[in-house]
């Protein structure tokens, strides 16, 4: 599987988003997932399951330095102290000396940017995470971070997928160097039945679903990091690693509404 590398970080392009696993459940989706080759992550201090990822992670014979851990800090502990806990927080429950990307996970809307990515930029080189990064970041926040703040971020997680364009955002990424980690890449499953991916699919003997995925992962510099539970679906989703979408397919996934946002909420910021 390829990497998206800069700043510290490397990230197999395929991960495992766990947002609503919870206990038991989520733990042996990690254990079914190392098993059958990820090596990539996706957990929070919102989430409430570090502590089962952690105890995934604790079982595996995979070695941590093959796992890329990503984790981030709630927009309510922005502060230095308050970020300075979640951090360590995040590391007991994980049970593990560092994570490999450490994100903010929402701007606040009233936090103090430069503080918190000083704090951020701190955690990184005392060791306590490879690279750091941001989630659902603007184009203004993402100036604001690397052109005002000078912050050596890797990444921004942000909602993407076939029917929400983010094509301003990406622009400004491509040109900075950053990595796009798409969440909700299935549009909360909106996209397992999706009339036009099921007829792509069909062409290729493959589902609506793993068409989705091949369209972002046929984007440079995005990684993908669908919640899959079931073993069938952590599967299906590696097998979307091996499609090739061709210039008819592409085409007709780009004539698809672009302005199908899933997750925005009440504290989110202006969307560029």
């Amino acid at each position: 599987m390829d990497n998206l590398t800069g700043n510290g970080m490397v990230l197999p392009r395929l991960g495992l988003g766990t947002y609503r696993m919870q206990g038991d459940a989520c733990r042996k989706a990690v254990e079914t997932a190392l098993e059958l080759g990820y090596r990539h992550i996706d957990t929070a201090e919102m989430y409430g399951n570090e502590d089962a990822v952690g105890a995934a992670l604790a079982t595996t014979s995979v070695p941590r330095s093959e796992i890329k851990v990503t984790s981030k800090v709630w927009y309510t502990n922005l502060a230095p102290d308050a970020m300075r806990r979640a951090h360590e927080g995040t590391l007991t429950k994980l049970g593990t000396d560092y994570v490999d990307l450490y994100l903010i996970h929402w701007p606040g809307p009233d936090m103090n940017l430069p503080q918190a990515l000083e704090t951020l930029m701190k955690i990184r080189e005392e060791g306590g995470a490879k690279a750091i990064g941001v989630a659902n970041f603007t184009v203004a926040l993402l100036k604001q971070t690397i052109e005002d703040v000078k912050a050596p971020i890797a990444c921004n997680q942000v909602e993407y997928h076939v029917l929400l364009g983010q094509d301003t955002l990406r622009n400004y990424m491509r040109e900075h160097g950053l990595a796009l980690t798409a969440y909700c890449p299935l549009a909360q499953g909106r996209l397992a039945e999706h009339r036009a991916l099921d007829e792509i699919g069909r062409k290729h003997n493959v589902s609506a679903a793993q068409v989705a995925l091949a369209w972002l992962l046929n984007h440079d510099g995005v990684a993908a990091i669908p919640k899959a539970g079931r073993i069938e679906s952590q599967k299906a989703n590696l097998e979307a690693l091996k499609l090739r979408l061709d210039a008819e397919d592409m085409a007709a996934i780009a004539t698809l509404p672009k302005k199908q946002r899933c997750v925005s909420p009440g504290f989110a910021p202006h969307w560029d």
